[in-house]
């Protein structure tokens, strides 16, 4: 330790080294904590050109073989194996996935595995430290760490072609992460799994789903269901100004214009038109498309909806009866 003047000329002392032994310290607890639970993911699919093998990460979840993993990471397969840290390579097969939120649950064969233990995302806050557990460009075991650099990000996810969801609140960190280490653990300084890697968006720009209330429940569906079921009412929106009168009227200044309605769909059969703008269903405003997503969920399907339409200048009700959401 070496010593320093401080801003008043007397000797000080240099606490550089002190803090880097405190951030050491941080990460290498929480690698110790959480590589016997993240593991690398060999995937096997099938393609146009034959057999391949895939990679990614897992997190084992429970000690009775459920691993959670990133749904593009087992795209187009139903199993694989699993490597962990102490040389064990156990096969898997694919519990269930949900491309909507980009989780999957595996489910392995062993029956001893130990678990992470899972945190809370909203508790997050920005500059905090994360560590990343993962298996990047196959290299297993690897640990990297950063900041949390930003919160409240929103994830497109889906197919091309078919349906397309936002995942909010994802987590935003400088960690390093590299193709691989898709599903794997970002971990607070405790060593609670608070996100699962997912996306690489650039360089010193990593993506992760949050762990929260949302993410439990559909873990818990994936695992008692193998999907997770989500209404639909069958239109394309964006969020847009409301009229000046309507605004005062309502308290708020915005709604979502409906783009397209697809034919034959609930929103159809109600009679909303190209032009509308929903401005509230079931009372609950409606300031952006996540609004409308967000109410969504699998307990709506088949259960009418009063929806507050703005056409014309004018307010009327409708009432929309939600289909399933179909996803591949």
């Amino acid at each position: 330790m070496s010593a320093v003047a401080a801003p008043d000329g007397r000797p000080g002392v240099d606490s550089s080294a002190e803090a880097l032994d405190a951030y050491s310290l941080t990460v290498t607890t929480v690698a110790e904590r959480l590589l016997a639970s993240v593991a690398n993911v060999r995937v096997e699919r099938q393609t146009r050109r034959g057999p391949a093998i895939g990679a990614g990460s897992a997190v084992v979840i429970a000690p009775g073989g459920y691993l959670l993993t990133s749904a593009h990471v087992v795209q187009r397969s139903r199993g694989g194996s699993v490597g962990f840290g102490d040389g064990r390579e156990l096969r898997f097969t694919v519990v269930g996935r949900d491309p909507l939120s980009d989780l999957a649950v595996l489910g392995a064969e062993g029956r001893d595995l130990i678990a992470a233990e899972l945190g809370e995302a909203s508790a997050l806050r920005v500059g905090q430290l994360v560590v990343a557990i993962g298996n990047p460009n196959g290299f297993g075991g690897s640990v990297t760490a950063g900041v949390v650099s930003g919160l409240g990000r929103s994830l497109p996810v889906g197919s091309r072609g078919g349906p397309q969801r936002l995942v909010e609140n994802v987590i935003q960190t400088d960690a390093a992460l590299n193709p691989g280490n898709s599903g794997g653990a970002l971990a607070d300084g405790r060593g609670r799994v608070v996100g699962i890697n997912t996306a690489v968006a650039g360089i010193g720009l990593g993506l992760a789903v949050p762990i929260n209330d949302a993410t439990r429940a559909i873990v818990a569906a994936l695992i008692r269901d193998g999907r997770v079921d989500r209404a639909q009412v069958g239109i394309a929106a964006a969020p847009a100004p409301l009229p000046p009168a309507i605004a005062r009227r309502l308290g708020r200044d915005r709604g979502i214009a409906v783009l397209s309605v697809i034919e034959g769909g609930p929103a159809d059969r109600a009679g909303v038109r190209t032009g509308d703008v929903l401005v509230g269903v079931e009372g609950q405003a409606l300031a952006d498309a996540t609004d409308l997503q967000r109410l969504m969920v699998g307990e709506r399907i088949g259960r009418p909806l009063r929806a507050t339409v703005l056409r014309a200048g004018s307010l009327s009700d409708v009432t929309i009866v939600p289909t399933p959401l179909g996803v591949d």
